[in-house]
């Protein structure tokens, strides 16, 4: 079984810029995607973005595109979310999760692999 592991979270002012990594026990080269949710308590959680781990093609919601990147470190086998220019708004928990598939998707039901979470918090 896939045991994830994140951390990297903090409190930060707005504009502020964190790089939260996520360390993946195993994965399948050719099949597997990765992805970062966000939950606000008292709510769903949420796709933030996502990464085919095969061709390293990206899949973000729209609101994070231009400030959020997701990466892949093949050779630590560590996900990453680099969050630039951060927003009230982002404040949530961060949850990591992986699985098999095709599409980079921001669904949370197309994973069965799931991390711990690392708060964020971003106030003035």
């Amino acid at each position: 079984a896939q045991y994830l592991v994140a951390s990297g979270g903090g409190s930060l002012l707005p504009g502020g810029s964190l790089r939260s990594p996520c360390a993946a026990s195993t994965y399948n080269h050719n099949t597997y995607r990765m992805v970062w949710f966000c939950q606000v308590r008292g709510h769903g959680r949420g796709g933030v973005a996502a990464i085919r781990i095969r061709d390293a093609t990206t899949n973000y919601a729209a609101t994070v595109k231009g400030r959020f990147t997701i990466s892949f470190d093949h050779a630590k086998n560590n996900l990453y979310l680099e969050m630039n220019n951060l927003k009230v708004e982002d404040t949530a928990m961060y949850y990591c999760a992986a699985g098999d598939g095709r599409f980079a998707s921001l669904w949370h039901g197309d994973y069965d692999s799931w991390g711990q979470g690392t708060q964020v918090t971003v106030s003035s």
